[in-house]
């Protein structure tokens, strides 16, 4: 089976990505092992601007995408920067894939207010990320390696264009084929074929067995993942939520679900 880099343009504090990840679940699903994403830090913004227009933009992601958005971090207590951010997921990618405390970052950042833009709160996140060394991310979290390689990736983003965007290229590199801004399932899909992904021929996961292997998860990122398209998968988590089997967490515009 070929394999397919996908160099995956994001920052943690971008709206539209955290929109985007049902999506990224099922392109994984539906790809699996074949599928290699590179998450590239795009730095969405030194200092950001004005909270008014911020909010309205998260109100607008979380409309479109129905995923879980808490938009008071922006009445409350503004982040200075998301570049501490960016740097801590390439200091989280010097031990494997820094997928993991990236979503923690989302999560934190989008769903729970948390403004994540200093030394000892990345920390934290990164005790309660699995399989993270604790000591080692710390003090690369503070190297000029780290810092210049943040640059790279930086400059690389800029050259991609927009945030978020993805491009998939074959095992040979060559052509890439790049999907920009929120867009349906579909784009990514069509564009990781044209670069020579092939679908796994695997039925998608039941609703449980989705929330143990990835959990917690939203409505939306339950219905990429499962197949449940429309109402099914609300239906099906509340059902299993009366059986005490599942519980969802209110995030203000929707709910994070977790096996109990």
């Amino acid at each position: 089976m070929p394999v397919i880099h996908a160099s995956y343009y994001t920052d943690p504090a971008c709206p539209w990505s955290w929109a985007l990840e049902p999506s990224r679940r099922r392109l994984q699903q539906e790809f699996g092992d074949q599928l290699r994403i590179a998450y590239v830090m795009g730095g969405l913004a030194r200092a950001f601007g004005p909270p008014e227009r911020l909010l309205g933009e998260w109100l607008d992601a979380a409309d479109r995408s129905g995923m879980p958005f808490d938009p008071r971090i922006w009445l409350e207590g503004v982040p200075a920067s998301s570049h501490p951010a960016c740097i801590a997921v390439v200091a989280a990618a010097e031990q494997g894939d820094p997928a993991p405390y990236l979503r923690r970052l989302r999560v934190g950042l989008m769903c729970e207010r948390r403004r994540l833009d200093g030394v000892e709160a990345l920390v934290a996140e990164a005790r309660a990320t699995p399989g993270l060394d604790v000591e080692r991310f710390r003090i690369d979290l503070r190297s000029s390696a780290i810092l210049e390689r943040f640059g790279e990736q930086l400059e690389r983003s800029r050259e991609a264009g927009g945030l978020p965007t993805i491009a998939f290229a074959g095992a040979d590199g060559g052509e890439r084929h790049v999907v920009s801004g929120f867009v349906p399932y579909e784009a990514w899909r069509a564009a990781a074929l044209a670069a020579g992904a092939e679908p796994v021929a695997a039925p998608p996961p039941g609703v449980e067995e989705a929330l143990r292997a990835d959990g917690p998860l939203a409505t939306a990122e339950v219905a990429a993942l499962c197949d449940l398209p429309g109402p099914r998968a609300a239906a099906e988590l509340w059902r299993l939520a009366l059986e005490w089997r599942v519980r969802g967490e209110r995030r203000l515009t929707e709910q994070l679900w977790s096996v109990t």
